[in-house]
């Protein structure tokens, strides 16, 4: 009888929408494990996984910047490759260490692990994707310095996994293309490397102002910048417009990368 009663109402939901039917997205944690199961099937056997960093990022931009960044872009580059899900955001990386605190990790909010931690979650993952039949796992660091992590990880396992059809790949293009390619093009429209910056500068910026605006702080951008503050660079003429720039290279020069390893598209 309390079935009988229940199931016009969730028909009425249902229809209403407010019980989702199968979401369009490239994102595996928004799929269940059968809607997973079947894109696989499906042909989508390339895991794209975005690497980020917990760390300052200046006074100007939120602690998650490399986070939000990544997840944001491997999405983009999912999209256009067709054949690809995005895994979640490792956001967990090594910034250095602890006592005495060094680099980013003199600012507070900043978190890190060790170097051989980090890689042996990168490899953990790894295996649980080839378990689910993904043939291509791409690793996409958006932050400089575990980039040696990255290609140590993809390197061992691909000797592991030489007799089997999966590849790991970790294409140097997607840093490159957000940090020395994009400074080329912004210097091109007359900004000056001093502006550009390394960290939290014009480029930073501009890439999080096209991606998530929201997370960064309008008032205190105007401010002068400061190493002392964890700025180097000048961000104050960054917009959402040359981002975009930054934002369109990273996409096109990520997906050509993979393509060229041999990814199938």
């Amino acid at each position: 009888m309390f079935t009988k009663i229940l199931l016009p109402f969730l028909l009425a939901f249902a229809s209403a929408g407010t019980l989702a039917a199968a979401p369009a997205t490239v994102y595996l944690e928004e799929m269940t494990w059968t809607e997973v199961r079947d894109a696989i099937g499906a042909g989508k056997t390339t895991i794209l996984v975005p690497i980020g960093g917990t760390e300052q990022n200046g006074p100007a931009m939120a602690l998650g910047k490399h986070n939000v960044r990544s997840r944001l872009l491997a999405g983009k580059i999912a999209t256009a490759l067709g054949n690809a899900l995005v895994a979640p955001v490792m956001a967990y990386v090594p910034e250095g260490s602890v006592n005495p605190p060094v680099a980013h990790m003199r600012f507070t909010g900043t978190i890190t692990v060790p170097d051989a931690t980090f890689e042996q979650v990168l490899e953990s993952a790894a295996r649980s994707f080839k378990a689910h039949g993904f043939r291509n796992i791409v690793l996409l660091g958006d932050h400089g310095g575990y980039q040696k992590n990255l290609q140590a990880v993809a390197a061992r396992l691909n000797r592991q996994w030489t007799a089997t059809p999966v590849r790991v790949l970790a294409p140097a293009a997607y840093y490159q293309a957000g940090q020395r390619d994009f400074a080329q093009v912004l210097k091109q429209r007359g900004f000056r490397d001093e502006e550009i910056g390394t960290h939290a500068g014009l480029l930073d910026t501009a890439l999080l102002l096209a991606l998530a605006p929201q997370l960064v702080r309008a008032d205190r951008l105007l401010q002068p910048p400061s190493a002392a503050e964890g700025v180097y660079g000048d961000p104050r003429r960054a917009t959402a417009e040359l981002g975009q720039l930054g934002v369109d290279l990273i996409v096109a020069r990520t997906v050509d990368a993979i393509r060229a390893a041999g990814a199938p598209h």
